[in-house]
């Protein structure tokens, strides 16, 4: 079931669409290895005597079933519904089949975003992503998310081109002229008083790592007009 496309508004564009980490699934493997273990002993062990043993039967099947659904197809069933979605305007995070759950954070408001990995998370590609932003959600933790760090640096990325098209979209509109009795007044340009503080966060995310000499480069062009 991918991503539903209506949910994007117009000119909004997918940039980042994952489930989460299959190392999700182990857990409910290996309950559903113990449910299907215990039912075959309580079958095995079961009284000789018709009765009783299809009393156990009954019992063990009912209870067998009772597990499976409470944890490994509920944890499967999120599994398979769940998507972590980065677009050029937003984060979304949007789980569930029956009853649906979905949460959206701003790229604008978004603080922070940082991500943890243990020893094994990393060598199977997989951690939990930490965003901290001004919205209704503030600190946010997401689980078993496919390659954290790239996630981290695709939102930052994201984040630094969506304040470039604001900013742009400031300097496209058209200037009030002025009255005809007055000299008119050279415009300022809100992109040229904001450039030295986009230089400086973008020298920023370089020094952290989540630009490439190259990509600050670019971006730095593209500030500049060049």
């Amino acid at each position: 079931m991918p991503f539903p496309r209506k949910l994007l508004v117009p000119n909004e564009e997918l940039v980042l669409e994952i489930r989460p980490h299959w190392i999700a699934l182990v857990m409910p493997a290996i309950v559903t290895i113990l449910i299907v273990v215990g039912y075959g002993f309580a079958i095995g062990y079961a009284p000789d005597d018709g009765g009783g043993r299809s009393a156990v039967v009954w019992g063990a099947t009912a209870v067998a079933l009772f597990l499976l659904i409470f944890f490994p197809v509920r944890k499967v069933i999120a599994w398979a519904t769940s998507w972590f979605v980065v677009t050029s305007d937003r984060v979304i995070h949007r789980e569930g089949w029956i009853a649906k759950r979905s949460m959206e954070i701003p790229l604008e408001a978004i603080n922070d975003v940082r991500f943890h990995q243990g020893v094994f998370e990393r060598m199977i590609g997989a951690g939990d992503l930490i965003i901290s932003s001004a919205s209704e959600f503030g600190r946010e933790v997401f689980g078993d998310i496919r390659n954290p760090e790239q996630v981290q640096r695709t939102i930052y990325q994201q984040g630094e081109l969506n304040k470039q098209r604001m900013y742009q979209g400031r300097d496209e509109r058209p200037a009030p002229r002025p009255p005809a009795s007055t000299p008119s007044t050279p415009a300022t340009s809100p992109a040229a008083a904001s450039t030295t503080g986009e230089l400086e966060r973008l020298a920023e995310l370089r020094d952290r790592g989540v630009l490439t000499e190259s990509e600050f480069q670019n971006q730095k062009k593209k500030i500049l007009g060049q």
